[in-house]
C-alpha cells in the first residue's frame, strides 16, 4: 500500500545538454518510489512526484548522484525556544526531516538551536519556521539567515560561478591565442609555424586540464548508458590530439606547419566561449524570478501590544501582528490597512503602472511600494501563503514544465548523439576509402563530431517559455503551468462570467420596493440574513445597510442555494433573500410587480426577500460596465475569438451588458453547474474554450475549460482552478495573454526550425570537407547562443492594451 504523494524540485548540478537531462529524467523514472520526474535542462532543476513511504529524499539524491550528476546543498542554522527534554529535539527533528527538500535536519537540545541542510532552493526559510512553529516550539530567526539573505547568497554564489566560467575561459583563450595566431598566418599564405613542443605544450594544458570537464561528464554520460555533448567533444578533440601526436613522432623534424593540436585546443576554447555565452544568455531568461524575489523586504516594522515598535525578520511575522510601513519602504507582508491613507506602487506585481490609492479597510500586498503616507497594516498571509510567494511559485513552475514539443525534442535528444557518431564513423570510411588519405577522413569525421550540437536542440523550448512567462508575469499574467501556456495560443471560444469580470463586481443598491413594511425593514432583513454571504450582491446590501447604521439580529440555520439565493433563520422566522426562481422553488407565489421588469430592462438585478413564506419587498442592484470591457471584447474579436456571457443574473440584465460590450452571445439565470455544461458544449462543437471567472461560482466552469482564466482580484478557489491568473482586474488581458502564449510559440518554433536547420545542414557540410574542425567548433559554440538570444527577444514583449475611444465613451455614457 502506498501513502500520499509528495511534490519535490532539486536543483541539478553538471548537466551540459539537453540529453542530460533526459537521460536524468530516465533514470529517476526507474527509482522505485518515484511517480514521476521531469528534469528541465534550461533551468536546471527536477521536479519529482514521489510515495515517501517507499523512497526518501536520500535514494533520491544518490540516484542523481550515480548519474554523474549533483544536488547543490544550503545550510541554514537558528534558535529554537521552548524545548525542555531531548523528546522535543527528536519530534523537533522528525518535523523538519519530513519537509520536502530537507537532506538532513539536526536538533541540540543544550545549545537550542537547529541545523538544517536542504537541497539549494528547495526550501525556504520560512517554511522551516512555519514546521518548528507546528511541532509546538518558537523559532529565533535573528541568529540565522533570513530568506533574503539565502537568495541574495544564492545569487552570490551564482554570479561567482559565472566568473569563475569566465577566468577559465579567458585563460583557455589566452593558451589558445598563439595557435589561433598561426591559423590566420597560414590562411593568409604566410609561412610560420611555432615550434612543435610549444603546441603540445598549449594543446596539453587545455585538453586535459581546462578541458577536464568535458572527459568528466562525458564519463558520467557512458557510465549512464548514454551520451551527451560532452562525448562528441571528446571524440573530436582527441582524435585530433593523439593524430597530432602520432605525426609528431613519425615525422620528426618534418613536423612543424602538418599538426593538428590547435585544432583540438581551439574547440575546446570556443566550446567555452560559447557555454559562458549562453550561460550569460540564460540568466536573461530568469530575470522575472530574480525582480519578484528582490521584492521580497528583509525585515517588518511590527507594532507591539506597548504600541512601540521593534524590527523582525519576516519570517517571525505571523498573521495577526500590526505592521508600520513608512513612506518609501516596500510593505513587508499580505493584510489589510488599519490606518492611514497612500498611493501603493504595484507594477512589478500586478503590471499596472499607475499607483493605487490605498485607505481603510483595503488589501496591500507585500512587495509593493508604499508612496507618501504612512500605513499600519494587519498581517494576513506570511511566507509561502503571500500573494508574492504564490505568484513566485507559479512562474517557477510554469518555467520548469515541459511543453508536448520538448518531449519529442528529448527522444530525438537521447538518440542524437549516438546518430552522430555513426555519421561520424561513415564519414571517415567514406573518405578513407575514397581517397585512401587518413588525415583527410580524420579531419572530415572530426568536423561532424564537433559541429553537431544537442544543446541548441535542448534550450530552444524552455529558453522561450522561461522568457515568454516572466514577461507575462511582468505585464501580470500568471501562467500556471507550460499546458495552459500551450493550449491559450489556440483558444477560439472565450466565455466571460459578468460580475466582477465584464462588470466591476462592486454592485451598489440603486432602489429598495416595499410590499409589506417599510424600505428600512426590507433592507434590515435581507441584509441580516446575507449575513453568512460572501456573494458580491449581498455585500451591496450589507454595505447599504451600515451606511444606514441598522442593526442586524444573528441568524441561524443559513443555507446558500447556489446560483439562486440564500435563507436562514432569524427571531424564529424563515427569511428567503434570492430570485424569482429561489421563491418560486420554496412554493412562494410572486406578486405581479411591473417595476420589477422595468428595473431588469435597466440593468438591475432584483433580488425578492420573503418572510414566512411570503414576499414583503425586493431590492434593485446595479453593477457598473467596466470601461475596458468593450476594448476587451473587440481585441478577442481581433484574435477570430467567438465570445459569450454567461450569467447568473437576470436575462435582460445579462443581454444589456452584453450588447453594450459587444459580446456575441448571452445567457442569463446560469446556475454554475450549467456554465460547466456549456463549456463541455463548446468543447463538442470542437472549440478550444478559456473560462473567465473571479468567484467560487466560477470554479467548476474553470476547472472543465481548456484554460481556466481568474481575474486576480476574486477568490483563492478560481486562482488556484485556473491555469491563468490575471493580476488585476482588466479583462483586455485576456488577450494580451493568448497573445503572450502565441509570441511564445512562435518562437519556440523560430528556435527549433533554426536547431534543426543548423545541424541538418552542418552535418552534411562537415561530412563533404567543406567545414574545418576549428569553424565547425565555432559554428557549435555559436548555435546554442544564438537559440537562447533568439529567446530573450520575448523580453521586449508588452501587452497591447490600446483602448477603442468610441467603445469606451459608449460604455461610460450607457453606464
Amino acid at each position: 500500500m502506498t501513502g500520499d504523494l509528495q511534490s519535490l524540485t532539486l536543483p541539478i548540478a553538471g548537466m551540459t545538454c539537453g540529453a542530460c537531462a533526459t537521460r536524468l529524467e530516465k533514470t529517476l523514472a526507474r527509482v522505485t518510489g518515484i511517480q514521476t520526474a521531469g528534469v528541465n535542462f534550461a533551468v536546471e532543476r527536477a521536479d519529482i512526484s514521489f510515495d515517501p513511504s517507499i523512497v526518501n529524499i536520500e535514494t533520491i539524491t544518490q540516484a542523481i548522484s550515480n548519474t554523474g550528476f549533483s544536488v547543490p546543498d544550503e545550510h541554514y542554522s537558528f534558535g529554537v525556544s521552548g524545548m525542555t527534554c531531548s523528546a522535543c529535539s527528536t519530534r523537533l527533528e522528525k518535523s523538519l526531516s519530513s519537509i520536502p527538500g530537507v537532506l538532513s535536519a539536526h536538533v541540540n537540545l543544550a545549545l537550542e538551536r537547529a541545523g538544517i541542510e536542504t537541497a539549494a532552493g528547495s526550501v525556504k526559510i520560512d517554511t522551516l519556521a512555519q514546521a518548528v512553529r507546528n511541532a509546538g516550539f518558537k523559532p529565533i530567526l535573528g541568529t540565522g539567515m533570513s530568506q533574503a539573505d539565502t537568495d541574495q547568497m544564492r545569487q552570490v554564489q551564482q554570479t561567482r560561478q559565472l566568473a569563475h566560467e569566465k577566468r577559465i575561459m579567458l585563460i583557455s583563450v589566452a593558451l589558445s591565442a598563439p595557435l589561433v595566431l598561426h591559423m590566420i598566418l597560414l590562411f593568409m599564405g604566410v609561412e610560420f609555424s611555432h615550434p612543435p613542443v610549444l603546441e603540445l605544450l598549449l594543446a596539453t594544458i587545455i585538453q586535459f586540464v581546462i578541458g577536464a570537464r568535458f572527459y568528466k561528464a562525458a564519463y558520467n554520460a557512458l557510465r549512464g548508458g548514454s551520451a551527451n555533448m560532452d562525448v562528441l567533444v571528446v571524440l573530436g578533440t582527441t582524435s585530433a590530439y593523439l593524430y597530432s601526436w602520432y605525426l609528431l613522432v613519425t615525422l620528426g623534424p618534418l613536423a612543424p606547419g602538418k599538426l593538428y593540436f590547435e585544432a583540438s585546443a581551439v574547440i575546446i576554447t570556443l566550446v567555452l566561449v560559447g557555454k559562458y555565452m549562453e550561460a550569460r544568455a540564460k540568466r536573461g531568461t530568469t530575470a522575472a524570478i530574480r525582480q519578484l524575489m528582490d521584492l521580497r523586504p528583509e525585515t517588518a516594522r511590527v507594532r507591539q501590544t506597548d504600541n512601540t515598535e521593534i524590527q523582525k525578520p519576516i519570517a517571525e511575522v505571523i498573521p495577526g501582528d500590526f505592521v508600520i510601513v513608512k513612506p518609501g519602504e516596500r510593505i513587508p507582508v499580505d493584510g489589510v490597512v488599519v490606518r492611514g491613507e497612500s498611493e501603493v506602487d504595484e507594477a512589478l506585481i500586478t503590471g499596472e503602472s499607475i499607483p493605487v490609492t490605498k485607505s481603510v479597510d483595503d488589501r496591500v500586498t507585500g512587495g509593493a511600494i508604499n508612496g507618501t503616507g504612512l500605513l499600519e497594516v494587519k498581517t494576513t498571509e506570511v511566507g509561502q501563503d503571500s500573494t508574492l510567494a504564490r505568484i513566485i511559485h507559479l512562474v517557477e513552475n510554469a518555467q520548469a514544465g515541459k511543453a508536448p514539443v520538448q518531449r519529442l525534442v528529448d527522444r530525438i535528444s537521447a538518440i542524437f548523439v549516438p546518430i552522430v557518431i555513426v555519421i561520424a564513423a561513415l564519414t571517415f570510411a567514406s573518405w578513407y576509402l575514397s581517397t585512401g588519405v587518413f588525415e583527410s577522413a580524420l579531419i572530415a569525421a572530426v568536423s561532424v563530431l564537433v559541429i553537431a550540437c544537442p544543446c541548441a536542440l535542448g534550450l530552444a523550448t524552455p529558453t522561450a517559455i522561461m522568457t515568454g512567462t516572466g514577461a507575462a508575469a511582468r505585464a501580470g499574467i500568471l501562467i500556471k503551468d507550460v499546458e495552459s501556456l500551450e493550449r491559450a495560443h489556440r483558444l477560439n471560444a472565450i466565455i466571460f462570467d459578468k460580475t466582477g469580470t465584464l462588470t466591476e463586481g462592486r454592485p451598489s443598491v440603486t432602489q429598495i420596493h416595499a410590499i409589506q413594511g417599510s424600505e428600512i425593514d426590507i433592507l434590515q432583513t435581507a441584509a441580516m440574513v446575507q449575513q453568512g454571504s460572501e456573494h458580491p450582491l449581498a455585500k451591496a446590501m450589507l454595505d447599504r445597510a451600515t451606511e444606514l447604521k441598522l442593526s442586524l439580529p444573528d441568524i441561524s440555520e443559513f443555507k446558500s442555494h447556489t446560483g439562486l439565493g440564500v435563507t436562514a433563520v432569524a427571531e424564529d422566522q424563515i427569511i428567503i433573500c434570492g430570485n424569482t426562481e429561489l421563491l418560486q422553488k420554496l412554493g412562494i407565489t410572486m406578486p405581479d410587480e411591473p417595476m420589477v421588469t422595468r428595473l431588469e430592462q435597466q440593468a438591475n438585478t432584483v433580488v425578492w426577500v420573503a418572510k414566512d413564506k411570503q414576499a414583503i419587498g425586493f431590492i434593485a442592484i446595479a453593477d457598473t460596465i467596466r470601461i475596458e470591457s468593450a476594448a476587451a471584447i473587440q481585441s478577442l474579436h481581433a484574435l477570430n475569438a467567438r465570445t459569450l456571457m454567461i450569467s447568473g443574473d437576470a436575462e435582460e440584465v445579462a443581454q444589456r451588458v452584453g450588447n453594450e460590450v459587444g459580446i456575441d452571445e448571452v445567457r442569463g439565470r446560469t446556475k454554475p453547474d450549467q456554465k460547466a455544461d456549456a463549456v463541455k458544449e463548446l468543447q463538442q462543437a470542437g472549440c478550444v474554450v478559456g473560462m473567465i471567472g473571479d468567484g467560487i461560482n466560477d470554479a467548476p466552469a474553470l476547472a472543465a475549460a481548456d484554460v481556466g482564466i481568474a481575474m486576480g482580484t476574486g477568490t483563492d478557489v478560481a486562482m488556484e482552478t485556473a491555469g491563468i491568473t490575471l493580476m488585476r482586474s482588466d479583462p483586455r488581458l485576456v488577450a494580451a495573454a493568448i497573445h503572450a502564449s502565441r509570441a511564445t510559440f512562435r518562437k519556440i518554433k523560430q528556435n527549433l526550425f533554426w536547431a534543426f536547420i543548423y545541424n541538418l545542414i552542418g552535418i552534411p557540410l562537415a561530412a563533404m570537407g567543406i567545414l574545418t574542425p576549428t569553424l565547425a567548433g565555432a559554428a557549435m559554440a555559436l548555435s546554442s547562443v544564438s537559440v537562447v538570444s533568439n529567446s530573450l527577444l520575448l523580453r521586449k514583449w508588452k501587452p497591447d492594451l490600446q483602448d477603442n475611444p468610441q467603445l469606451k465613451n459608449k460604455v461610460q455614457r450607457k453606464s
